[in-house]
């Protein structure tokens, strides 16, 4: 099951004082640390084994844990398998052709093996705040459409700068699989493709489930905002008010479904492989929904999902809007994590709300190429494989709720007043949010990143933990003292901290343990520590976390991972907390209700806390 990534790195300068990695002056800005970043560790197998106890406590009864550590104590055992396999692991880890021990095995499992749809279990979403200025809807998505091209240019010409953390830079390599890029379906495991940017200079427009290709350069110069608004403006023309049958259903499918459609569609015409391939060459899909979502929920199912139809979520980018030029963002999660898309969508909102992007002329020039329809040979199979996947795309969505919180009470300004760190913070909103709705503790995943490493992608920072699971039980109990809770709280955060730290070290268990699994060979037994229930009980992510902030999105969000749980992701800006929380309707208004119960309680502790101490917070 996909897992999604955690908070965007700020992109401040290195100086050269404190930068300790060699600039490649043979490529570009972007990727001139690429050669020097560190490799993925393997940590000492002792120490994943110690957090792997230490994190599975909370979880289980006494008599759980003493066959787990029984398990543990037998795979850590001189000279026996689990020292076997750390040898086996490191092996793969020092190769020298081997860039990210960890790369292959994740991609596999995570994304191009995973046969469940992309949509809605893969893809995730960014929903933009309104702009003031760009209420008709050619307008709003002509000026998004020349801000994304503005992007594009940085990373094609490797103009962007690196992101960085602590002063470090993170790996750029998954910007290669940002524009002109398309997941393709294939059995048993998909893969993914990237065309030519210098010679695939196209847009795909999907309006009432047609397919247009729009070209974005006219005489070797890049269309102007006025000539991009027009070209949009023609497809609404062309489209018109009668829906065609919904080709980019096929890409909400189970992947070997999809794979035979495809397959379908190839046989009924050698055309049809063609124009399929203009779309999986466009530099992005642009979706013109006939929808006009108004709540923040409304906007933000619209975004995630639409009707199914009017997109193609193979596409590595999909920028969607709606009648009412409201607008949002669809990306396919295999190749790219949330950070390198959560940029780009920044970098769109930001740049148009301050006025920086570059609109070009404001006249249209003669002779723009119409906008080109795509019509594909259909035959009877493939328009009952259409129907079939609409009913299952529909069947699926309707087990499936999606609410947003956006919390007034305070955000990240709030928040440091207080003393904490912002995101281990809100990660305990969580916990006290689902304590108080189930009166237990259950296993959370909240993505770390790894990208300080050469192809890192990301580790589990596990949230729940023993010092969590004290505080949610104290902060329930009215005969616990104020004073308590507020240590208690604090000893959680500052747990999630250190977890957190470890984590984009690199050093979390649970890729570790992955990594030692897939060391095993086709005829070995599974060790115990494997079989084991608590192993199963401790990945199952009840609770699926992660953030994602920037001010001008009003949501930002994806599916849950397993059954019985919630994906909640979460923003912190600075004055405003925002979750979005997606279940198989496991009552996920009341959960919305405990989270904003628990951020009220939360302050008041924290505040009581500080006022004892005689630091007491501005007013928040």
């Amino acid at each position: 099951m996909s897992q999604k990534n955690y908070s965007l790195a700020a992109a401040a300068p290195i100086s050269k004082a404190t930068n300790p990695y060699p600039v490649d002056t043979s490529v570009g800005p972007m990727l001139r640390y690429q050669k020097s970043l560190p490799r993925l560790p393997v940590p000492a197998l002792s120490e994943t084994l110690e957090k792997y106890l230490k994190s599975v406590k909370p979880l289980v009864n006494e008599e759980e844990f003493a066959k787990t550590v029984a398990a543990v104590t037998e795979f850590q055992k001189p000279g026996g398998i689990g020292e076997e396999l750390q040898r086996r692991l490191l092996e793969k880890a020092n190769n020298p052709n081997v860039i990210n021990w960890l790369e292959e095995w994740w991609n596999e499992l995570a994304y191009f093996g995973y046969r469940d749809p992309v949509c809605v279990y893969v893809s995730y979403f960014f929903a933009y705040k309104d702009d003031k200025i760009r209420k008709d809807p050619a307008a709003r998505a002509a000026s998004v459409i020349t801000a994304a091209l503005e992007f594009r240019k940085l990373v094609v010409e490797e103009q962007l700068e690196p992101e960085y953390a602590r002063n470090l830079p993170l790996c750029m390599d998954s910007y290669k699989m940002m524009f002109n890029a398309c997941r393709y379906p294939k059995k048993p495991t998909d893969f993914e493709l990237t065309f030519d940017p210098a010679t695939n200079n196209h847009m795909t427009v999907i309006r009432k489930n047609k397919f247009f290709i729009v070209d974005l350069v006219k005489d070797g110069t890049q269309l102007s905002t006025s000539e991009i608004e027009s070209q949009i403006k023609k497809v609404y023309e062309l489209a018109g008010n009668a829906k065609d049958p919904p080709i980019g259903a096929f890409t909400t499918e189970n992947r070997d479904n999809w794979t035979n459609y495809r397959n379908l569609l190839l046989s009924a015409s050698p055309e049809n492989e063609k124009l399929l391939k203009k779309i999986e060459s466009s530099v992005f899909a642009v979706c013109l929904d006939d929808t006009t979502p108004v709540t923040r929920d409304e906007l933000s199912h619209a975004c995630w999902v639409g009707d199914g139809r009017n997109r193609f979520f193979d596409k590595s980018l999909q920028f969607i809007i709606f009648e009412n030029g409201k607008a949002g963002f669809c990306g396919e999660h295999s190749s790219m994590d949330g950070t390198p898309t959560c940029r780009l969508n920044d970098f769109i909102c930001t740049s148009i709300a301050n006025n920086k992007v570059n609109h070009g002329s404001p006249n249209v020039r003669s002779g723009l190429p119409v906008p080109e329809q795509l019509r594909f040979t259909l035959n009877k199979d493939i328009l009952d494989a259409i129907a079939k996947a609409e009913n299952n795309f529909d069947a699926l969505v309707a087990k499936h709720d999606l609410r947003v919180l956006s919390y007034q009470g305070y955000g990240k300004n709030g928040i440091k007043k207080l003393r904490f760190s912002p995101d281990a913070y809100v990660q305990m909103i969580i916990q006290l949010a689902y304590y108080k709705m189930h009166g237990v503790s259950k296993a959370t995943y909240e993505s770390a990143q790894t990208r300080k490493f050469a192809h890192g992608r990301t580790e589990v920072c596990r949230s729940c933990s023993a010092d969590s699971a004290a505080w949610v039980k104290a902060m329930e109990d009215p005969h616990v003292p104020i004073e308590t809770k507020a240590k208690l709280g604090h000893k959680a955060i500052t747990s999630h901290v250190k977890y957190m730290a470890e984590a984009v070290e690199g050093r979390g268990c649970d890729r570790h343990l992955l990594g030692l699994r897939m060391s095993l060979k086709p005829n070995e037994e599974p060790p115990l520590i494997f079989t084991d229930t608590t192993y199963a009980k401790s990945t199952h992510w009840n609770l699926s976390t992660s953030q994602l902030s920037s001010e001008y999105f009003d949501g930002y969000g994806w599916g849950e991972v397993v059954p019985d749980g919630y994906g909640i992701a979460y923003q912190i800006n600075a004055n405003v907390l925002h979750f979005n929380v997606v279940s198989m309707h496991l009552n996920n208004e009341h959960m919305c209700h405990y989270l904003k119960e628990a951020a009220d309680e939360m302050k008041q502790v924290f505040e009581y806390a500080q006022a004892k101490e005689g630091h007491v917070p501005a007013k928040l």
